[in-house]
């Protein structure tokens, strides 16, 4: 009897990180940093993991639109999913009647992406692989075949990322070993929450420089001069050969981001992260016309893949920060990769959030060593927090991430965790409640 895949549980994790404003900012001022986190089983006894990242209630929407998606992939045979992971994300992501929520994009599409990221993590753990290395030992017309080029044929089409994929296999082995001997350049957005003090922020900015990391990134958009005041003293802080990016997680309208960037420019910021609304194109556009040198970075609010290529299309964006967690699994991301290789912008992940470091890491090092062949302009975001709930954390010494050696994608928790953070019941939880 061919082994199926047996349940599709999902359980409610969250984390009370605004109880020291860990993750505060101008749009999400006392977050508690969530997972909704998934496990699929099957007959043979196997497991693989997943998650959606939320700051919080949105656990209570995340988790039953995953249990929505369950009916479509219990009894399912594993060969038949793991060989053909492309038409198990379509199945999630193209549902008759579920996809009328979206289609491609909120809570049902993000559940999608948990779902096919446990996928994923079952078949790394099945191949003894880390994802990063399971993805880059796959053929080019392999990597070709999982993506949907339906909506992207206009900016790419297969035979140009198969193209693309043939000529980054020159050098491909001699990037996995630097890989391996030397990591992957991270940058750290632990010193910069809104809710910390001048003096904290100021202390963790230093320490960040002496860790190694060339990069920090600050939130701004709640207060101009508090922001003119922190970012002055972070650029005291730090020199002036240290890059400081800012946040400003769409808290601005089109006008308000152009005016309030011009009285950050003295300092120097090397990008603005979110100046507006994720969905506003033209406005990122309009944007980084106006703000020059200054960079323009979004995407971890990006719906889908064809949000990407308008970005993209429409030069709106220096720098693109896809999400492990936002869109529909590592599928829609190779996609995403491949179309940032094309129009030559660097990517430079998100992972603000709980296990969103030791999943994105995965993808970055993929794209260094299969797709995009560089490391130029290029940094995996790091946050100091809640690593040490994951069997297989990240390890990022001297300001760059190590490549993850331990099967899977990297979303696995410590049971105990999973128990202790559960809500509402959980004992971290219920004497609150």
């Amino acid at each position: 009897m061919s082994e199926v895949i047996t349940s599709v549980d999902a359980v409610d994790v969250r984390f009370p990180t605004s109880r020291e404003l860990d993750g505060s900012d101008a749009m999400n001022p006392e977050p508690d940093y969530s997972a909704a986190y998934v496990t699929i089983r099957t007959s043979g006894g196997e497991e693989g993991t997943g998650l959606a990242f939320t700051v919080g209630r949105g656990n209570d929407l995340q988790v039953a639109a995953i249990r929505a998606l369950a009916p479509l992939v219990v009894g399912l045979p594993v060969a038949d999913v793991l060989g053909d992971l492309r038409a198990f994300s379509e199945r999630l992501t193209g549902d008759s009647q579920l996809r009328w929520l979206g289609p491609h994009k909120g809570a049902i599409h993000m559940a999608a992406g948990a779902v096919v990221n446990a996928a994923w993590d079952l078949y790394a753990r099945r191949e003894g692989k880390p994802l990063w290395r399971l993805l880059a030992e796959m053929s080019p017309a392999q990597l070709v075949s999982l993506v949907d080029f339906r909506y992207l044929r206009d900016a790419l089409t297969p035979e140009e990322a198969l193209d693309l994929l043939q000529r980054a296999q020159a050098g491909r082995e001699q990037r996995q070993r630097d890989l391996l001997a030397h990591g992957y350049p991270a940058y750290t957005t632990t010193p910069g929450w809104l809710g910390y003090t001048d003096e904290k922020l100021v202390r963790l900015a230093r320490e960040a420089v002496a860790e190694g990391f060339g990069l920090i990134k600050l939130k701004v958009g709640a207060d101009n001069k508090a922001d003119i005041r922190r970012v002055a003293l972070a650029r005291e802080a730090v020199g002036g050969d240290v890059r400081i990016a800012i946040d400003a997680n769409q808290a601005w309208g089109v006008e308000q981001a152009i005016t309030w960037l011009r009285s950050l420019a003295p300092y120097d910021p090397y990008w603005i992260e979110e100046p507006t609304s994720p969905d506003d194109v033209l406005g990122h556009a309009a944007i980084r016309e106006a703000v020059t040198p200054i960079k323009v970075a979004t995407g971890e609010h990006c719906h889908n893949q064809v949000m990407f290529k308008q970005l993209l299309q429409a030069r709106a964006i220096d720098v693109l920060q896809l999400d492990a967690t936002r869109v529909a699994g590592v599928n829609e991301n190779i996609a995403i990769l491949l179309l940032a290789a094309k129009f030559g912008v660097p990517v430079c992940p998100h992972a603000g959030g709980v296990g969103l470091c030791e999943m994105v890491q995965h993808l970055a090092m993929f794209d260094y060593v299969a797709v995009s062949g560089s490391t130029e302009g290029r940094v995996i975001e790091y946050v100091d927090h809640l690593h040490q709930h994951f069997v297989d954390p990240v390890t990022v010494r001297d300001g760059r991430y190590l490549a993850p050696q331990a099967p899977g994608i990297g979303a696995r928790m410590h049971q105990e965790s999973v128990v202790a953070y559960r809500f509402p019941d959980g004992p971290q939880w219920n004497n609150e409640i």
